[in-house]
């Protein structure tokens, strides 16, 4: 894995040693001599995360860090202060500003690569996240993008994973100030409360008495439920290859013992606000996946899924040697509706349709609108004698039961359906052209009937 790292400072040789440091491990390194350079670099997208530095003419870090994490075009990329102050009060104030971690000067050439690799990682599954997101503005969906500036990350649902009442005590205690805060005591349970329990955070101590906690962390990173939960980790001591191992393995963050409160609720809290970022990364790209393949008006699956999976079902009943049926539906005389009562009562009328074909099929069935009032439904493992008894069934609940109106109004409908089964020789596209054929005979002779294809 490689990644682009920016590093600012202002002393050119603090800028070469860090250079030749993250150039030896294959990053592609970008430098910076001040603040302003450094955000004009991320602005246009050139680097994948920042090492910082602290203390700096006319812009000092804090306030670099600050304007990145206020810009929707730079909120999302990771940011590692490099400072000599290591007081847990200069800590809390960077974690404030935004900042995703800390590297104490010296630095240890262990712990920078290891912190880096790690952000690296997570930056690239959020890009993958947000590349996507593209594709949904342009097609109306609200970018995530504000939302995730106003996240304070309170109000998070947190569970501490501690075997030692004197130590969760005081974690909860703090903790409890600014979120929902659960203490599993047993090592054994937490994986199973971890995945019950839609955690914002997992706060695991690495000195349990009777387990390993980055074994702990390893399963929680293993399993879908709790793969994308962050998890701070706590340490009695600062032992770098155990907490190298840790970030390896998936651990997003580190408290080192004796903990300050400030600092704990800071970094608590910046671990909330990206999981909750990722979220909404997620939900928006599954509502773009769900806006792509269904009909808008209907909720029923569009024309191009429907043709995408009427193929795969076609192979696959080929080679299992099992029945395949079509059913084309129209509604009869739609375009009266529209004309007598109106464009709104004709949408009424096709989501009503919708519904009741949903309560008519099986769920391995598919239903689509295949466009303006004509519909297809695909039923697997069915031959078209089954197939004419739910189409004639569902006629009749169609033509027996009125459509109400948004005015009030009912009116009378009535459809026509035509079907055909998977002969030896077919494909979807002939499968689906005889059905529409059936469906053209089932309209010369009169409307509202069924009409399977003799072929």
């Amino acid at each position: 894995m490689t990644a682009r790292v920016l590093v600012v400072d202002d002393v050119p040789a603090n800028l070469k040693l860090l250079d030749a440091r993250l150039s030896a491990e294959y990053f592609d390194v970008v430098t910076a001599k001040n603040g302003l350079e450094a955000l004009a670099i991320c602005e246009r997208g050139e680097c994948d995360l920042v090492l910082l530095d602290v203390m700096m003419p006319e812009m000092d870090g804090f306030e670099v860090c600050r304007r990145l994490k206020s810009n929707a075009m730079t909120h999302h990329v990771p940011v590692v202060l490099v400072t000599a102050l290591d007081q847990p009060s200069d800590r809390v104030r960077g974690l404030e500003a935004g900042a995703d971690d800390f590297l104490t000067k010296p630095v240890s050439d262990v712990a920078l690569i290891a912190r880096v690799r790690s952000l690296a990682r997570l930056k690239r599954m959020t890009d993958e996240l947000r590349m996507r997101a593209v594709t949904s503005r342009e097609i109306g969906i609200e970018s995530p993008e504000q939302e995730a500036l106003a996240e304070t990350g309170s109000g998070g649902k947190i569970l501490i994973v501690d075997d030692r009442p004197a130590s969760y005590d005081r974690l909860a205690k703090v903790l409890s100030q600014e979120h929902r805060v659960t203490v599993e005591h047993s090592p054994a349970d937490a994986l199973f409360r971890a995945g019950e329990g839609n955690f914002d955070l997992l706060v695991v101590s690495l000195s349990l008495s009777q387990y390993d906690g980055l074994r702990l962390c390893s399963q929680v990173r293993s399993l879908e439920r709790t793969r994308n939960v962050p998890i701070l980790a706590i340490c009695d001591d600062d032992n770098n290859a155990r907490l190298v191992r840790g970030l390896e393995i998936g651990v997003n963050d580190f408290l080192i013992k004796p903990i300050d409160k400030n600092e704990l609720l800071a970094r608590v809290r910046t671990q909330v606000r990206k999981k909750r970022y990722a979220e909404r990364l997620r939900d928006n790209v599954q509502l773009s996946i769900e806006m792509a393949i269904t009909d808008a008006l209907t909720g029923l699956y569009n024309r191009r899924y429907m043709e995408s999976h009427l193929a795969s079902q076609v192979d696959e009943a080929n080679a299992r040697g099992k029945p395949l049926t079509a059913l084309v539906l129209d509604i009869d005389f739609f375009k009266s509706i529209n004309d007598t009562h109106g464009h709104d009562a004709g949408d009424a009328v096709l989501r009503e349709f919708a519904t009741r074909i949903r309560k008519s099929i099986r769920g391995i069935d598919l239903a689509c609108r295949y466009g303006g009032e004509e519909f297809v439904i695909v039923m697997p493992e069915t031959d078209i004698s089954v197939a004419t008894l739910v189409a004639e069934r569902l006629r009749r609940r169609i033509a027996s039961d009125p459509f109400p109106l948004p005015d009030g109004q009912v009116v009378a409908v009535t459809i026509s359906a035509g079907l055909a089964a998977l002969g030896a020789q077919d494909d979807a596209a002939g499968m689906l052209k005889r059905a529409d054929l059936a469906l053209y005979r089932a309209k010369r002779d009169g409307r509202n009937r069924v009409v399977p294809d003799a072929a």
